[in-house]
């Protein structure tokens, strides 16, 4: 199946900064731009790390009161997330305050990859790198989410052409194929249970589908066949997808 690429929904003006920036430049660039992070390159433009508004404000957080008497250092705070937030209390200048090493993404890496290395990592935003891992872009939760503007006459033909057709060699008119704000309902009898689990599993994965409903019937249950009493593997389906249902 063809999956959208990272590339095609990233945003390719970033704005970033570099290891010397000062500390109000780079809140300058985060408030002018009306953006809550950006990433910090070297002068190959590879990415060396990762700057957010939590970067500054634990800048900020750290910065200690005149007014408040001095206290002994205590265990927690000689733990080495300790000893990092407080060098970034002292940092003056990008290289200091940002987080490294950077979480990235390729250009020709799918939306789902993305997707799922954000929800991974807890992050909002990735800087997306070509091939030869310099900047070309970045991408947010936002830019992710548009898979799903995808409309349902888009997704029902890919369906059909992608699963139907080219994987399972069916007929585009042998399974019924609804689409409805993006929940697909699969209706028809196919030869075997395999194939009808292979195609609600490859439909899953198509970018823009939210949910599948299967109304499928079948004429032979091979779920329990041994290897020698299997009669033949669905046509065009490789046994990769039947290893992974």
């Amino acid at each position: 199946m063809r999956h959208n690429k990272v590339g095609s929904v990233m945003t390719t003006d970033v704005i970033r900064t570099e290891y010397g920036t000062p500390f109000k430049e780079v809140a300058q660039l985060l408030a002018d731009h009306r953006i809550s992070g950006l990433p910090v390159v070297d002068e190959d433009d590879k990415v060396i790390g990762v700057l957010s508004e939590t970067d500054l404000m634990m800048h900020q957080a750290t910065v200690p009161d005149p007014y408040e008497p001095k206290r002994r250092a205590r265990l927690s705070e000689l733990t080495p997330g300790a000893k990092r937030q407080t060098a970034k209390g002292r940092a003056r200048t990008a290289g200091g305050l940002m987080t490294t090493p950077p979480v990235t993404v390729h250009a020709d890496d799918t939306i789902v990859q993305a997707a799922r290395v954000m929800a991974q990592r807890h992050v909002e935003r990735l800087p997306v790198l070509d091939e030869e891992d310099r900047l070309v872009g970045i991408v947010t939760r936002r830019d992710l989410l548009q898979i799903f503007l995808r409309s349902d006459q888009e997704i029902r033909d890919e369906v059909i052409e992608e699963v139907l057709v080219r994987a399972l060699w069916q007929s585009p008119r042998s399974i019924d194929v609804f689409v409805t704000e993006g929940v697909v309902t699969l209706a028809g009898q196919m030869e075997r249970r395999s194939e009808t689990e292979i195609a609600v599993s490859m439909t899953r994965r198509i970018d823009g589908v939210v949910d599948v409903v299967a109304d499928l019937t079948y004429r032979l249950d091979d779920a329990h066949l041994r290897p020698g009493e299997q009669t033949q593997v669905p046509h065009g389906v490789t046994e990769d997808w039947l290893r992974r249902l």
